[in-house]
């Protein structure tokens, strides 16, 4: 496995990692994930896609590093996810602690994420990898 961090304007961005992405997030549309990454980047938005033996891409990661007043700096993963045909084939892991290893080299204190109530295969999954529940997430959507 090859686990490669894409930077702005890498046509494996939307060739690669954007198919993977989109079984997490159906509902961005090429252009969308366009317009979040040139807006996200300047802000910490990065992307990491992991790479089979083949070179098909199986895994998708969006990060970035936070400073913060309750956890002063970590790695907060925005994205993770596997491709279904991959899943339960070490990819999450192999992508986790990458960006562990991201996390370690900027001085980060935590690596966190969030994840939706539903996806309990996933939490599982977290917790094998030693995460733990920290906190609630609250939201009000507003459009």
């Amino acid at each position: 496995m090859k686990i490669i961090d894409l930077e702005p304007g890498d046509p494996r961005l939307h060739d690669d990692l954007l198919p993977v992405l989109l079984e997490l997030r159906p509902h961005l549309t090429g252009e969308l994930f366009r317009e979040i990454y040139a807006k996200g980047h300047p802000q910490g938005l990065r992307f990491t896609a992991a790479y089979a033996d083949d070179g098909s891409c199986v895994g998708a990661a969006g990060w970035r590093i936070v400073d913060n007043t309750s956890q002063i700096r970590k790695l907060y993963v925005d994205d993770l996810v596997t491709a279904a045909h991959a899943r339960s084939t070490g990819v999450g892991h192999h992508l986790l602690a990458h960006l562990e290893a991201h996390a370690r080299a900027a001085g980060c204190h935590h690596l966190n994420l969030d994840s939706g109530t539903h996806r309990t295969d996933a939490h599982r999954f977290y917790h094998r990898e030693g995460l733990t529940i920290a906190a609630f997430n609250f939201d009000k959507e507003l459009s």
